[in-house]
């Protein structure tokens, strides 16, 4: 059988750019490999990092600074991906909150953006071919430019060690800054919804993380001994205000953030099940996204009515493994995102969180679209709000196939 004819070599490659050593090495390998032109993106996505020093870097390496584009998109990220993602309450195996996945869709959809617009033929990022990464940017490219040509240096090069990286990045003047030389004790991610830790001295999950693991919550044992109340105001389902100040979404979220790591709040060690097949450990600190989960759980008590929550909880995890297997951009999360909104109409009001020593709990909720009626529920005189004696027959009828089929196992059994 003849072999697969080769792919033409990309001209023009929009590369996913950190700044960091790995996509600088990919940067020149690019270069040298391919011999094409590189357009760099670096998206602020709230990593806490100053990201000017990635412009010196890229135009180090040769890029000229019309082909370097760093841009904010905390405010279409957290408006766009983390809203839509939390009005689902959607969560991965029982605990993750998808802080990572929940990113991939956004940078693909710039890469593909910048590539239409600077009429680049490629797009490449920095991901392992051992992880998730790769499936979600690679997924997100396809499914906005079926023709885009993808490339993932981790799986075609030979540079299979640190040594070897190290190696490239001295034989082609790339900075390296002095921590680099040795080991890493682990890989960190972040983004304005969370950090990411995994790899090294988290590799083993006997083993307890060290405390320097994290990096936006308190220990909660040292966390203050006096708990802290916060108010978070909903409208059809996305937090607007806290504490009664009205926020942008990225400005609420940042807020958010403050309240719970001060708190320890958000800390999750979780062994998870990889969409490529292996199983991995990895620490994440999601402070905000913790507060808010619990505070849209807390509106959603009393505005959403209980066919529609317990439907809800159904669909959700579904949903979650969507987004963490990278199918942001197909139809099936879109059908589900139009159900969930339109859950949402009503889910409008405010909660009362207690935060104390890495607990966020809703201890107060309240809104003119609650469906809860105390008239109804109340254990005092109802002034004849329920009629008690109606539960009979509901009772009854709910009872009568459970009789039937009582009925039959006695007849068989000649009872």
């Amino acid at each position: 059988m003849p072999a697969a004819p080769k792919k033409p070599a990309p001209k023009k490659v929009v590369l996913a750019y950190s700044g960091g050593l790995d996509t600088s090495i990919i940067l020149k390998w690019l270069q040298t490999e391919y011999g094409c032109e590189v357009i760099t993106f670096t998206a602020d996505l709230g990593q806490g990092e100053e990201l000017e020093p990635a412009r010196h870097k890229a135009e180090l390496l040769g890029i000229a600074p019309e082909n370097i584009y760093i841009e904010d998109v905390r405010e279409e990220f957290v408006r766009d991906f983390v809203f839509p993602m939390f009005r689902a309450n959607a969560v991965y195996e029982g605990l993750y909150l998808l802080g990572t996945a929940i990113a991939r869709p956004l940078i693909s959809k710039r890469l593909i953006e910048i590539a239409e617009a600077t009429g680049a033929d490629a797009v490449a990022h920095g991901a392992t071919g051992k992880g998730n990464d790769q499936v979600r940017f690679e997924l997100s490219a396809y499914a906005l430019n079926p023709e885009i040509a993808v490339i993932a240096p981790w799986r075609e090069w030979d540079l299979s060690s640190r040594t070897k990286l190290l190696e490239f990045a001295e034989a082609h003047q790339i900075p390296i800054a002095k921590d680099k030389r040795g080991e890493a004790p682990f890989s960190v991610d972040a983004n304005l919804l969370h950090t990411s830790s995994e790899g090294k001295v988290l590799e083993d999950p006997a083993e307890d993380a060290p405390d320097y693991v994290y990096q936006r919550t308190e220990n909660p044992e040292d966390a203050p001994d006096t708990p802290e109340f916060v108010e978070i105001g909903f409208e059809r389902g996305d937090a607007v205000s806290v504490n009664g100040e009205a926020l942008s979404p990225a400005g609420l979220l940042t807020r958010l953030n403050e309240l719970g790591g001060k708190h320890g709040c958000g800390r999750l060690d979780l062994v998870e099940g990889r969409f490529v097949g292996m199983k991995s450990r990895g620490i994440y600190e999601t402070p905000g996204g913790t507060l808010l989960l619990e505070a849209h759980r807390g509106i959603e008590q009393i505005t959403l009515d209980r066919g529609a929550a317990h439907l809800k909880d159904e669909l959700m995890p579904r949903y979650a493994e969507l987004i963490y297997n990278g199918f942001w951009f197909s139809p099936e999360r879109e059908m589900l995102q139009a159900a969930i909104d339109k859950s949402q109409e009503h889910v409008t009001g405010t909660v009362r969180l207690k935060l104390y020593k890495g607990s966020a709990r809703c201890v107060g909720r309240w809104s003119d679209m609650s469906l809860y009626s105390e008239d109804h529920v109340t254990f005092e005189d109802d002034a004849g709000a329920y009629d008690q004696a109606d539960a009979a027959g509901f009772i009854k009828l709910n009872a009568l196939r459970l009789r039937l089929l009582a009925m039959r196992e006695r007849r068989l059994n000649g009872r």
